[in-house]
């Protein structure tokens, strides 16, 4: 599969002698951000002692927050079309765009590199390509990229930006789906969102329990 992914993508991420290869060069040096281990999320019980519901719902989504604005999360979610990559949410090299579908343009799906698991790249700028089998991009009208905590709350709460889900769908999307899964499993020097999709879900049922209210934009 890794040989195939290779010839696929030699024109799309500078693979040189698919046919060759080179001997595997040194290991790319890991930055300090991306191996730094977040701290895990707070349980549920940590905000028991809120007695207002308002402000204990707005700080177990603020909890959870800090799943939804990782980069891991947003790159997925950008206004233009265009995925982000790394930490730094620079545009996807290469040049792509997830096309009206999401799954990129005719002749050029997402699935041309990505595939259904994480593969691991001997190259010169990439470590491995990311892999899911529900990989794509979310619709704009979910974008997050650039967006306050807020704001997206409130995306999440409309259904005619959240996909059509009422609140329990939007529970069983954070809490079960297998490409949200993905942020707690990236790949190898690549930093994971922080606690487990177990944790983020009890997170959002307990926000949605208390009244999904939703930080100031």
């Amino acid at each position: 599969m890794l040989r195939a992914l290779s010839t696929a993508c030699v024109l799309l991420v500078g693979c040189k002698n698919a046919a060759r290869p080179p001997p595997p060069p040194e290991p790319a040096p890991r930055t300090g951000s991306e191996e730094a281990r977040l701290p895990p999320l707070r349980p549920v019980s940590d905000f028991s002692t809120i007695a207002d519901p308002q402000a204990r719902s707005i700080a177990l989504f603020t909890e959870a927050g800090r799943v939804i604005t990782h980069p891991r999360c947003t790159n997925c979610h950008p206004a233009d079309g265009v995925p982000r990559q790394g930490l730094e949410q620079r545009r996807h090299l290469p040049a792509v765009s997830g096309g009206e579908s999401g799954h990129g343009p005719p002749g050029l799906p997402c699935t041309a590199c990505h595939q259904a698991v994480n593969l691991p790249v001997v190259g010169e700028t990439l470590r491995g390509v990311p892999g899911n089998p529900k990989w794509a991009l979310a619709p704009a009208e979910m974008a997050w990229v650039g967006r306050s905590l807020g704001s997206i709350c409130a995306q999440l709460k409309d259904p005619a930006r959240n996909g059509g889900k009422d609140l329990a769908r939007l529970h069983h999307h954070m809490a079960e789906d297998v490409l949200v899964a993905w942020g707690w499993n990236p790949g190898p020097g690549l930093q994971a969102v922080p606690g487990t999709q177990r944790a983020f879900g009890e997170l959002i049922q307990a926000w949605i329990d208390t009244g999904a209210h939703c930080p100031e934009p």
